[in-house]
């Protein structure tokens, strides 16, 4: 199992917090078996965990042109239209995909192009279904434009497990379709917005694969 490089200082201190706790339970509590029992099933369990979180498993990226691929494991929460206020300041259809804590955490570009926009925003941790989450959680916003001049919006959204957004993208950037351009530490949520002529092809309560998924197929 591949694990993730964002992973390798929260491993790092799960180890050290497993030395930690069984040093002290031998230290005192040496002679109670059922104790050093305990501390070895909570470190194993507590060590399993950590490992899931950040594994990375190598894909075989979906591309297209005219492909939207999903940028995230998950499950779809959200098919809406909605009003894209950041940036685009138009008419959107909305698509969210909701990240478990059990679901891989890398997230992936949704098309290729040109990154012409990209801004991080301080804010809340209300729970990723939350309606407001998306406009106050603390979240990055990025906009990836095609050769062909089709804008896709999309954002990484903390929620109240998620307490680390980590985006790798800068304006100017060029994005390659399916790769990696972010992380988001114990899962949450990332929400892209299409033009409204795009051609849905995934319906709510779906589960979908980041990187696999085709989301949705822009008009040629």
């Amino acid at each position: 199992m591949t694990i993730h490089k964002e992973g390798y200082t929260s491993i790092a201190l799960c180890i050290l917090f497993i030395f930690v706790l069984n040093a002290l339970v031998q230290f005192f509590l040496p002679d109670t078996t059922w104790a050093h029992w305990v501390a070895y099933i909570i470190s194993f369990a507590l060590f399993i965990i950590i490992l899931q979180f950040f594994r990375s498993p190598g894909i075989e990226v979906s591309t297209h042109d005219s492909h939207v691929i999903c940028p995230a494991d998950g499950k779809v929460v959200v098919i809406e239209e909605t009003e894209e206020t950041e940036f685009l300041k138009d008419r959107r259809i909305q698509l969210s995909i909701f990240m478990s804590p059990i679901n891989v955490h890398v997230n992936r570009y949704p098309i290729g192009g040109i990154v012409k926009y990209f801004k991080y925003h301080p804010g809340k941790f209300l729970v990723a279904w939350h309606p407001k989450s998306s406009t106050e959680n603390e979240r990055t916003t990025v906009v990836v434009e095609n050769d062909r001049g089709i804008a896709v919006l999309f954002r990484q959204i903390a929620g109240a497990m998620a307490r680390r957004i980590v985006c790798y993208s800068k304006e100017g950037d060029t994005a390659e379709q399916g790769g990696q351009f972010g992380f988001i530490k114990f899962g949450s949520r990332v929400d892209v917005f299409l033009p409204l002529d795009t051609k849905i092809n995934v319906k709510l309560g779906e589960t979908v694969k980041g990187g696999i998924t085709v989301l949705a197929d822009l008009k040629a």
